[in-house]
């Protein structure tokens, strides 16, 4: 089967709908950095800053009313947790289902000085608490493509605005 995909004119791009005003409104909203207030330095990266969590599912929730994740695969990689999620909304102007997909990891924590692969070192709870956060980091790589909002320049020393 053949996909054929119409190359939009110039008329098709400046073209000013009711549907093209929206949809680039919206992309104008996805598109802003999130407020300065909302960034946090990173604990174990000095000078950076990021989005906590906590904002990305609140602004998920403001934006698209409707999202969901499905977990694509958890596995453990050396010490580290590693989590592929694909992330769902429902674009607020027509009802469609959006998605994008991310990757997240989390280093499983061990005793001081242990080799990445001296399974013998990792502590008791490592794995309990890895997972969960490489699934958050994984929300976040997928939601992050939506746009700035979501602080996908965040940290980045040059964007194009």
């Amino acid at each position: 089967m053949e996909n054929k995909v119409t190359i939009p004119t110039m008329n098709d791009l400046v073209a000013e709908t009711e549907g093209s005003v929206k949809l680039n409104n919206l992309v104008v909203l996805l598109n802003q950095n999130p407020p300065s207030a909302w960034l946090k330095d990173h604990p174990m990266v000095y000078g950076y800053k990021y989005l906590p969590i906590e904002r990305v599912e609140w602004l998920l929730t403001r934006i698209f009313t409707k999202w969901w994740i499905e977990i694509l695969d958890s596995k453990i990689i050396a010490n580290s947790a590693v989590v592929t999620v694909r992330l769902f909304v429902i674009n607020p102007l027509n009802g469609e289902a959006w998605h994008n997909d991310g990757i997240g990891c989390a280093p499983i924590q061990t005793d001081k000085g242990a080799g990445a692969t001296d399974f013998n070192k990792v502590k008791s709870d490592g794995v309990t608490k890895a997972m969960p956060s490489a699934e958050t980091y994984a929300i976040k790589d997928a939601a992050d493509k939506f746009g700035k909002i979501f602080g996908k320049d965040t940290g980045r020393k040059t964007s194009i605005d």
